[in-house]
């Protein structure tokens, strides 16, 4: 059995992130000649959520799974879809009474992956069932199918997601960080084979504040007023990782930072 390849990208964010996944994915795939592709998609439209407009662009690019967080709630039109399309994830730990599923399995002739969406509750303001016990029971229920299982999880604090990641070491084949938009460059393997990254990066605007004008921010940050945030229109940049996994036991073999000019953005 060939070992499993997969892109993960993070956050996408505006139609400068959606143009890049759209016009750069492809030769991506072909260049790690990549199984899988996972995207954090809740940034994806106007900075904040997602429609189904671009929901489709990012099928359509050639994207496999989308996960989110807390911003997938922004735009109503796509709860219909939450229930509807099994390969739009929520977060898992939101609970039973809202639309949507926070768990998916991939399964092909070549290959099967399970994908696991959780969020974070430290300085996240909300009050969300807890992340590992959610974690703990969804592995218990992809074990009975499948050894490779990735999860993105969508937190604001680094304790709260390196804490995450050895509580699943061994379990899972990857936990990856989502939600801050900015590259870390912890990319590692622990010790029970599981790989890790605080946070996978962004799919969106280079020259903005995590996606957002840098006027607009400085702004925000100098009166305190609620300035509207709106997104920047600079070039894109694709960030995420690539991910080796041994398909027989669910190990991690690799885990390599991806950080790639959209240079056919002319934005």
């Amino acid at each position: 059995m060939k070992n499993l390849r997969v892109l993960f990208f993070g956050d996408i964010v505006g139609a400068p992130g959606v143009r890049a996944v759209f016009a750069g994915l492809k030769s991506l795939i072909a260049e790690y000649n990549a199984h899988a592709v996972i995207a954090n998609a809740e940034n994806a439209s106007d900075g904040f959520g997602l429609n189904v407009q671009d929901m489709n662009i990012l099928f359509n690019s050639g994207v496999n799974v989308i996960t989110s967080g807390n911003h997938i709630w922004q735009k109503e039109e796509i709860f219909p879809y939450l229930d509807s399309e099994q390969r739009l994830l929520r977060p898992e730990n939101y609970g039973a009474d809202i639309p949507g599923h926070g768990t998916f399995i991939i399964n092909n002739t070549d290959f099967s992956l399970g994908i696991i969406n959780l969020q974070g509750r430290a300085g996240m303001d909300i009050n969300l069932d807890c992340p590992y016990k959610t974690a703990r029971k969804s592995i218990a229920e992809i074990k009975k199918k499948v050894n490779s299982i990735i999860v993105d999880f969508h937190a604001e604090n680094t304790r709260e997601k390196e804490a995450m990641a050895y509580f699943l070491d061994g379990k899972v084949s990857a936990v990856l960080g989502t939600h801050t938009h900015v590259q870390t460059t912890d990319n590692r393997i622990l010790p029970g084979g599981t790989a890790v990254i605080t946070d996978a990066g962004m799919c969106g605007p280079q020259n903005s504040v995590i996606g957002a004008r840098p006027e607009l921010s400085i702004k925000r940050s100098l009166t305190q007023l609620p300035v509207k945030m709106a997104v920047s229109d600079s070039q894109a940049v694709l960030q995420g990782v690539f991910l080796e996994i041994d398909p027989s036991g669910g190990k991690a073999l690799a885990i390599e930072r991806i950080r790639k000019r959209n240079s056919g953005d002319n934005g």
